[in-house]
This record gives C-alpha cells, structure tokens and sequence, in this order.
C-alpha cells in the first residue's frame, strides 16, 4: 500500500512539473513541452522577445484615449502607482480602429483602487476587477495582484537572475502578459511615457495578422474555453488567420463550451453580433461546429442551402447581417434584442414562408412606426420580385388593409413564437434568458395588438445609437425594419441616404485603409513599389521644365501665359467647345504650377521668395476660374 502511495504521488509530482513548462515555456511546441519535466521550475527570464516601442511611431496619441479612462489613469498615477491601459484597446489603436473599450491595470490592489473612487465596487470571483463609474462610463481596473496571486507557486523567478537593464516592474508586466489569451492583447500602453511594452511578439503577430495563444493552443483552451468564442470574435472583427496549433484545437475542443454559464456565452455572442462583424462571425461559428451547439436551426439551414448560392438566389440569413454590419460598428453597437430579433425572424419565414408583400407591409411599418404610412410605403415601392427561397413563397399585392392586417399580426406571432423556442433546450445550447425573451418580444407586439392603430414612430429617419445601444424598443423597430426592407429590395431604402460612417479624427487613416483593404500596420513592398514607381513618373515628366526653371530663375512662367489666363477668367462665356479646351489647357498649366510651387518651397535659390509667392497667387485664381468653368460646362 505504501509503495502504491508512494508511486501516486511521483505521478502527481510530475504531471505538475508538466504543467508548469506547459504554462511559461509558451513558445515550445506541445509535443516537446511533453518530452520536458523537472521536478522544479528555475530559469532565467528570456528577454529576447521583449520590445519597447515608441507609440508616437504608430500615431497613438493620449488624445486618442477617452477622458474617463484618461482620469482613471491620472488619478492612480498621482497616488504613486503604475497604470496602464492593457489588452484589446491597445491592439485595435494599433491597427488604427475604435476600440470597444479602454481597460485599466495598475499596481494598486483591488482595494486601495476602489479607495481612490467614490463609485465602484470589486466584481468577479475567480480573477476579480474593480468597476469604477467615471462621467457616464464604466472603466474595468484590474491589479498586478491579482494575476500574481492566481499563478503563486507556479513559478520560480529569482529577481538576481533578471537580465541587465530590466527592473522589478518588466518582470511584473511579463508575469502578467504570459496569462493573457493571446500575444496580440498581452500588448501594454504607457500613455505618459508615450511607451508600448510588447513582451510577446504580439506586434509582430499584428502585423502579419495572425491570431496566436501565448501557451499552446489546446492548454489554454482546457484552462477557459471561453477563449475559443473570443478568438473567432477577434479574427472575424480584424480579418485575422489562425496558426494550426489554434485551428486544430478548436475543432477538437468545440463541444467544451457547453460548459460555459449562459450568461458567458450570451455576452460572447452579443459581442459577436453586435458590434459590426455579424456576418463573419456566423461563418467562423459554423466552420468550427459551434453554430450546431448554439443556434442548431440556424445552422441546418445554412448546410442545407450551401450548395445553391447563386448572385440571384443568395443567403436571406447572411444578407440580413451583412446589412446588421453595415449600421454597426464597435463605437456604435447595438442592443441584443436587435440581432435575436432577426435571427427569430428569419426562424419564423423559413418554417412558414410568407408572401413577399407580407413581407414588405411587416418590415415597413416597423420602420415607419404607423401602420398606415407603413402600407402607403410598401404599396408604393413593393413592385420588383423578391428572390429569396424557402423563405418567399411569391408576390401577389393583397387590396384590402384589414386582410392584409391579419396577415401581418400572424406573421408577427410566429417571430414571437420563434423567440420562446430560443429558450428551450431542444434550441440547443440554451443561452437566451426569459428576460432577455420578453424583451425581445416586446418588440412586436405592436404589430400583434391593435395594429391598425399603431401610430408611434420616429420623427426622423436618423438613428439615435445612443438609444439603440440601451435596447430602446422605438429605435430598434425602426433598425429592424431599415434592415429588413434593404435585404428585400436589395440596397437603400427608397428615400433614404446612406449614413456615412462617424469617424474620430484619428481613424481618418483607418477608414481609408478600410476603403483599400488594407489593414496591415505598414505597406506591403508591392505598394512602396507602385508609389516609387509613379514618384519617377512625375520626375520624368517635369524634368524639362526643371531645366527650364534652372535656365531662367527670374522668368518662371512667360508674362504671354499668365495673360492669356487673365482673359480666360473674363471670359466664361465661350462655346462649349471652346471652353473645354481651355479648361484643359489651364488643368495643364496648374499641374505644371503646382509642382513648380513644391519645387520652389524645396529649393529656394531657383526663384526669388516674391516671386513664388506670386506664383502660388496665380494658380489659385487659375484654380477657382477652372472650377468656375467646369460648372457652366
């Protein structure tokens, strides 16, 4: 018996030991961390991978940082701690997106940072926070501690080991980066040292847009499985590619999240659905098998109508989110009621399909808030087919109002109905609460009592994310019905413009880069190619007129030129034939204007400083006669 006691606990000491080169030696591969064991773990810390960046370089600024966060920070400095903004916030102000929040760490302990604000209160068991409400906002603060005390004993760091340069605080920060979920939000920001501390290649992992865990995939994935939501939820939000450590186990680790509280997975899904990368959310769900654990209907579906997508029979689901995604985004998000509104919906039209006017009248007067200016839209705009199958089952223009009321209420009744079947388990993984429930069907009960009477809409067709945010029940009707009416006819909504996105002044590059597809935090070598490239082009073409300029530094444009620009500005009344070739001249001279000012600011020796001054006045007279004459052409 002893020498059975005796063995058991070997076995025990050994798979700890295993355990613990799993967890910190992070960049071995599994299979290696399985041929390594020691009974004791004492290393010096590798500083190889360790960067500190200059955030200036990147373009962060504190201006970027939001004032409440911005006071958290200050506050706690002031006391003497060290304070951070950390994680997912510092990733996305690198690749130059709005973050979804600001996240505060600070060396402070739980308790002395709630004595630092009057309102906040310490949440959470396991790895507990401080939420401090500051000016509206609430601000997740967490400790040093915390993580320190949660991996006490796993570890053994002699401060005498320490590389030379590196202090008391870097191991601190590194203790703390390694239990984060993954290299790109293990990433701290010193905002009043302008300072990025990277202790994990999670830059570099940017860069190349690549999603990696600190230890291997299928450990951290065992120690909280509400990481694999998270992981597809960034990679769908941020375009990112998974390595195959990842990729292999989530495919084998999916059915652990069954295991999750409901209220975890509900909170993982709204960030999903919410916030502007619904559509490719779904499509990760489903490549991993998850959409079969948490909607099973749903996923049935899609498997059934994968292999009959065409341009003129798409998805009636993906169009639903995609046009979610385009009203969306992380610093304009949504309420969950809005996103189980269409899934229920769509629930509804796929196990009764409904007339395409039905369809039409349902979606309008959401929009619209009377039922009246509902009907009065969708007669008038609800001509061309619908092309969604099973969910249509044709067109055909009902005349009366009471019969089309009837069908309206049956329709709506049949959404309600699909919400409360989200609530059982044959739903699958049941993750949508009775509360959450009756406030979905809230919703539509407008359209279920009284509906001819229903006269309570918006006096604009703005949307108010304010209140969209807060599940306000006008605003998201209104939503709702934007997005179904342009899933059905296929873009805008008649009469309506497309919002333009609200951009901060410093995602102006972002946007743009959105625009390009470019979502790199540098150039590709392709681009800097194709700008050199035109760079010489333009050398090439003003080369003689350089020489020009050398030649003769006093005469830089013919006194003959400028006049005869003086009398096309006289002159706006000239054939239109005529007239286009002068405006073509004159975009000519402006071009060539232009790059003689950029010329002159460089080398102030080709002209006198009078004289470009008087050149930059000339062109700007030739520029506003030039946009003049076009208008009249």
């Amino acid at each position: 018996m002893a020498i059975l006691l005796q063995a058991k606990d070997r076995l025990l000491s050994r798979l700890k030991s295993l355990t613990k080169i799993q967890r910190f030696n992070h960049t071995l591969e599994p299979q290696m961390c399985r041929e390594m064991c020691s009974d004791s773990f004492n290393q010096e810390v590798d500083v190889s991978n360790w960067k500190t960046v200059d955030s200036r370089n990147f373009g962060i600024t504190r201006a970027m940082i939001p004032q409440p966060s911005w006071v958290v920070l200050k506050i706690l400095k002031s006391q003497g701690f060290q304070a951070y903004l950390v994680g997912g916030c510092v990733r996305d102000l690198l690749l130059r997106r709005v973050p979804k929040d600001f996240d505060v760490i600070t060396t402070a302990n739980l308790k002395q940072i709630r004595r630092q604000f009057h309102r906040s209160e310490i949440i959470g068991r396991r790895f507990p926070i401080c939420r401090v409400h500051i000016k509206g906002s609430v601000i997740e603060v967490s400790s040093f501690e915390t993580v320190a005390k949660h991996g006490e004993g796993k570890e053994t760091i002699l401060l005498s080991q320490m590389p030379y340069g590196c202090d008391e605080i870097d191991l601190v920060r590194w203790r703390n980066s390694i239990h984060r979920d993954f290299t790109i939000n293990s990433l701290f920001f010193d905002p009043f040292l302008n300072k990025i501390y990277d202790y994990a290649n999670g830059i570099s992992d940017l860069r190349c847009l690549k999603l990696r865990t600190l230890i291997p995939a299928y450990l951290s994935f065992t120690e909280d499985c509400a990481r694999i939501l998270r992981g597809l939820r960034i990679a769908a939000r941020l375009g990112l590619s998974f390595c195959k450590d990842i990729d292999t186990a989530m495919h084998s680790l999916s059915s652990s999240i069954e295991r999750l509280d409901k209220s975890r997975i509900m909170m993982e899904l709204n960030y999903m659905l919410s916030y502007g990368a619904a559509e490719s959310s779904i499509c990760l769900l489903r490549r991993y098998n998850l959409l079969k654990i948490l909607l099973p209907f749903h996923a049935a579906y899609l498997d059934q109508q994968a292999g009959k997508i065409t341009a003129e029979n798409p998805m009636m689901l993906m169009r639903l989110f995609f046009n979610l995604d385009k009203l969306v985004s992380c610093d304009r998000p949504s309420d969950y009621t809005l996103w189980v509104g269409l899934l229920s919906f769509h629930q509804a039209l796929v196990s009764d399909p409904q007339d395409a006017f039905v369809v039409w009248v349902f979606a309008s007067v959401l929009y619209h808030g009377k039922w009246k200016e509902g009907v009065k839209f969708a007669r008038d705009r609800a001509k061309e087919p619908v092309k969604f199958v099973p969910e249509i089952s044709g067109f055909s223009e009902i005349e009366s109002d009471e019969q089309l009321a009837v069908k309206v209420t049956e329709l709506a009744l049949s959404v309600q109905d699909c919400v409360n079947d989200l609530t059982k388990a044959s739903s699958g993984c049941v993750f949508v609460s009775k509360k959450i429930e009756r406030n979905v069907q809230q919703i539509f009960d407008v359209l279920v009592n009284s509906i001819e009477s229903y006269n309570s809409g918006k006096r604009s067709h703005i949307i108010d994310y304010d209140m969209l945010g807060k599940g306000n029940l006008v605003e998201t009707r209104f939503v709702l019905g934007k997005i179904i009416l342009k899933t059905i006819s296929g873009g805008l909504v008649a009469g309506e413009e497309e919002m333009p996105e609200v951009l901060h002044e410093d995602s102006v590059e972002n946007y743009l880069a959105k625009k390009n597809r470019k979502r790199g935090l540098q150039p590709s070598s392709a681009e800097l190619k194709l700008k050199t490239a035109k760079k010489c082009k333009w050398t090439e073409k003003f080369s003689s007129i350089n020489h020009e300029l050398s030649m003769n530094k006093e005469d830089v444009v013919p006194k003959e030129e400028v006049e005869e620009i003086h009398k096309a500005v006289k002159n706006c009344q000239l054939p239109d034939e005529e007239l286009k070739v002068r405006t073509t001249e004159k975009h000519k001279w402006i071009e060539n204007s232009c790059h003689f000012d950029q010329e002159l600011s460089i080398n102030e020796e080709v002209v006198p400083k009078e004289g470009s001054q008087q050149l930059g006045e000339e062109t700007q007279k030739a520029a506003k006669t030039c946009q003049s004459s076009e208008e009249e052409i």
